[in-house]
Order: C-alpha cells, then structure tokens, then sequence
C-alpha cells in the first residue's frame, strides 16, 4: 500500500512541474553581439558593463568589482560538483570567465543558485580577492582560498583599504538556498568612491527606495526587471514598471537592469522585461543606458557633488 501511496505522490509531483514547465518561454540559444574589453577600462575613471543575469563587471577608478558572479552553463543543485540539476543558459556570458583577469571585490547580494554560483566563485577565487556577503552566508565560501569574506549585516558600511566604500542596504525578497537556511540574509549594495554612488539592487520585489537618497546622489542603479510572472512571483520580484519607480525613489541618474535575458526563470516572454521598461520610462527611456549583454557604460562627470559624513566599519581580515 506505501508504494501506491508514494507513486501518487510521485505522479502529482510531476504533473504539478510538467504543468508548469509547458508555461515557460522555449528561447533558442541567443549569442552576445558586444563582448567588452574589460582590459581596457581606466583606472582613473568609473566603467561597467553587464555580463548577464545579476553579475555585473565594474572598474570603480581602478578597483574590479564583480555582483553575484555566475557563468556556468546551468545554476542549481549540484550532484558529486559533476551535474547541476536546474535551469540552463539561452545566453552566454558576454566574458568567459578565463576573460575576467583579477578581480579585487565579490559583492554577493544573497545564496539563490542564480546568484551565488559555487562553481563560479570557485575559479574566481584568488589571495588578491575579497568577498562581501550577507549574514549567515560566509560559510558556503569557507574553503574556498579567498583574501577575504566579509559578512555585512544592513547599514553596515565597510570601507576597503582601496577606498572603496561598500553598505548593505535592505531589499524585498528571501534568502534561503534550501529550505532549512533560515538565517541566511540578503542585500543590495551601495558602492562609493570620491563621491560617486552605483546603487546594486540584487534582487527584489518592489519597495520604495527612498531610502538609498540619504547617501546623496546615485549615478548608476543596477536594477532586476525579471521573473515577476505569474504574478504571485511579485512577492519576491520587481515588475520593470516597480523597477522603474525604485530608480526614480532612488534619484539615480541612469539606470541598467539586470536580472532577465539570461535563464527561464518564469513565465514572462523573453523580451517583455525591456519592452516594459522602456515603456515605463517614456521619454526618459534614454536614461536605461545598458540594454543588452556586454553594452559598457561610462561615468560622465559634469559637477561636483556635495559630501556625506558616514560612519564606517574596517574589515576585519
């Protein structure tokens, strides 16, 4: 009778995944039209440029900083680190990561498989590197031969011998990497240098980002514009209208979304997050400044901008 029982089990498990599997886009595989040259970033000024899903490639005036690193094929449960059982790329990293050189600062927004890829951060690790990730996270990252890892809890603010100052900010979202991880945190990211600003949103649902206005002006913000459909999904992940409004209640100057033309992670056609958010924006849409995998943004500084006295946190390495 138990195994009756179980092939029931079984059998709506099943169902329930290949229900909603028939949902989801079926994009053939895209290649990358731009592949930056990262080698060639100025050290004395601010350049970034997308690589794909959240993971980001700055040059802050000659510091390397790299959000949520993923370039496997596919992102998910690791078996015996040969197989990952998950969701697999329709496009590719617009670097390989043999391409990346060395990078000085990880900045991990939380332990989602699309976010924090082991196998990633496993090749990028290096003495030369260091690592910011949310509370309760630090371990997943304990062998690997980084300088540094740094949990940093909210309105932390971590400032690097590099000058570069680095504060958790909160967001609207969850940061279990399987069910039982209930103490593991999650973040966006406020990234300084000389009295610039680039906001890292991570991934999340709408709230008002207000918040991000007291550091003073913001140049950039990365925000996530997909994996909002059905719309229960909306718990957790921004519409690129609700992204769109945060960038506005940040008072970021230009904006670049992430988080979309990379894996199926929802329902949502492949192309819809963009459209949405170009239409949103209207006649500031020439403020989205990267629209695709390997497009390169560059800091125009045109005034000065006023100081803000911040408390700070050194690391403790």
């Amino acid at each position: 009778m138990l195994w009756l029982i179980v092939a029931v089990v079984v059998a709506c498990i099943s169902w329930i995944i290949g229900s909603y599997r028939r949902k989801l886009p079926r994009p053939v595989w895209r290649e990358v039209g731009q592949r930056p040259q990262v080698e060639g970033f100025q050290d004395d000024a601010i350049t970034v440029t997308w690589l794909g899903h959240s993971t980001v490639y700055l040059n802050v005036k000659g510091v390397r900083i790299l959000t949520d690193p993923v370039f496997s094929e596919r992102v998910g449960i690791q078996i015996f680190r040969r197989w990952t059982l998950g969701p697999k790329r329709y496009t590719p990293p617009a670097l390989d990561i043999k391409e990346i050189g060395e990078i000085d600062l990880i900045l991990l927004s939380h332990a989602h498989m699309d976010h924090m890829d082991l196998p990633s951060l496993r090749a990028l690790a290096g003495e030369k590197t260091q690592v910011i990730t949310p509370v309760g996270t630090g371990r997943l990252l304990r062998s690997m031969p980084f300088r540094a890892v740094m949990e940093a809890g909210e309105g932390e603010p971590i400032k690097l011998d590099s000058g570069v100052m680095i504060t958790p900010f909160p967001v609207r979202h969850w940061g279990n990497r399987y069910p039982w991880n209930v103490d593991y945190g999650f973040s966006g990211y406020m990234i300084e240098k000389e009295n610039h600003r680039i906001a890292f949103s991570g991934d999340t649902a709408y709230t008002s980002f207000h918040q991000l206005r007291k550091w003073g002006p913001v140049d950039l913000i990365l925000v996530p514009i997909g994996a909002y459909s059905p719309d229960s999904f909306q718990g957790s992940h921004c519409t690129p209208e609700q992204a769109w409004q945060m960038a506005q209640e940040a008072g970021a100057r230009e904006v670049a979304p992430i988080h979309w033309n990379t894996f199926v992670l929802s329902q949502e056609p492949i192309e819809e997050p963009i459209q949405r958010l170009m239409q949103a924006a209207g006649p500031e849409s020439d403020r989205i400044v990267i629209r695709e995998q390997g497009a390169v943004w560059r800091l125009s500084e045109t005034q000065e901008k006023p100081q803000v006295e911040r408390k700070e946190l050194q690391p403790q390495l």
